[in-house]
C-alpha cells in the first residue's frame, strides 16, 4: 500500500467504525427494553417519548404530566412516580 494512502485508510476506517457503533447505539430507542413500560402522565413538557393522537413526535409534549403523555421506564419506577403503565380511556 501507498505510504500517502495508509492515513487516509486509517482514518477512513476509524470513522466507518464509529458509524457502525453509533447505530448500534441508537437501533433500540423506539422500543421499551428490559421490564421498562410506557409510562403515561409523567412527562415533563417537551421530554416525552413518542407521538399520541395529538401528535406525532418524541418530545411534543405541551404539558408537564399530560395522562395522554408517556416516557419508558422500568414499572416499579413509574408507580412511584404516580404515572400509569395504561392511558386512560379518556385520552385516546
Amino acid at each position: 500500500m501507498n505510504v500517502k494512502i495508509l492515513p487516509i485508510a486509517a482514518a477512513v476506517g476509524a470513522l466507518l467504525a464509529a458509524g457502525g457503533a453509533s447505530a448500534n447505539h441508537h437501533e433500540g430507542m423506539g422500543e421499551a427494553k428490559g421490564d421498562k413500560v410506557k409510562c403515561y402522565g409523567v412527562a415533563k413538557a417537551g421530554k416525552n417519548d413518542c407521538a399520541t393522537a395529538s401528535h406525532g413526535c418524541a418530545g411534543a409534549a405541551k404539558a408537564d404530566n399530560d395522562p395522554a403523555e408517556w416516557k419508558y421506564a422500568p414499572q416499579a419506577e413509574c408507580e412511584k412516580m404516580g404515572g400509569k403503565i395504561k392511558a386512560d380511556k379518556s385520552d385516546k
